[in-house]
């Protein structure tokens, strides 16, 4: 089931993209409650945007996340993601601005052990979506095209195969990495962190902890920087041959 959401979430995104232009309301329907938890809101370094986290309850007993954000008088909302259903925004998330507030990334939980990432972009008091699918997808995109996924053996882009898959944040955005020894421009990349697992697996394969890579969100391409090689390397772990 969780290996399934993580295929269908890039279809919802380009749903969610499409519907921003009927994404119109200037807050959430009534049956939307807005998490009480301060720290399920977030607010811009420049002070200008917040956003604010609300939930409702399914026809299947389910929760429903809308995610929102307001200008700094709370007259005029964006909902980032219309068409979402539980299977993609079924937790609440976690936020993280750029320090110039230009950028905004979601970093979404889909169920025990799967994680994504949303990234998107400010146009005025508002923020649509930067990319055409999910951000942690795109990164799974990217690690697919390395000579590395050939050691992996599972089918190029078969989410479906990836145990607890996970596109997450690497901290240090706010100080543009600096504590990984980086002298990047302001603003500009993101670091991520992939991995899955093969729990349950009878004859497991390969597996990954901590696959780093760096989107550059002017140009929109993904790199692997020089000190990030040998981290790469060890992120790529072997079963025991004696449980083959």
């Amino acid at each position: 089931m969780a290996g399934r959401r993580i295929r269908r979430i890039g279809f919802l995104a380009l749903f969610g993209l499409a519907s921003v232009a009927t994404a119109s309301a200037d807050g959430p329907a009534i049956k939307f409650k807005r998490l009480a938890d301060p720290e399920a809101t977030f607010t811009s370094p420049d002070r200008q945007i917040r956003v604010e986290q609300y939930s409702t309850e399914t026809a299947k007993q389910d929760l429903l996340y809308q995610f929102w954000t307001f200008d700094a008088k709370h007259r005029h909302g964006t909902l980032l993601n219309p068409g979402e259903t539980s299977d993609v925004a079924g937790y609440r998330a976690g936020f993280r601005f750029s320090n110039d507030s230009q950028w905004l990334v979601r970093m979404q939980k889909l169920g025990a052990g799967y994680h994504t990432l949303f990234l998107y972009r400010r146009y005025g008091t508002r923020f649509s979506s930067a990319t055409p699918k999910p951000l942690g997808e795109l990164a799974w995109d990217y690690f697919y095209s390395q000579p590395v996924a050939r050691q992996i053996n599972r089918e190029p882009k078969d989410f479906d195969s990836l145990d607890h898959a996970q596109a997450n944040l690497i901290k240090g955005l706010d100080e543009n990495y600096a504590w990984l020894g980086q002298h990047w421009p302001a603003n500009r990349y993101l670091v991520i962190s992939l991995s899955f697992d093969s729990q349950g697996e009878d004859k497991p394969g390969p597996w990954v902890e901590g696959w780093r890579c760096v989107y550059d969100m002017k140009t929109g391409e993904f790199s692997i920087p020089p000190d990030f090689v040998n981290t790469n390397v060890k992120a790529v772990m072997f079963p025991d041959p004696a449980r083959k």
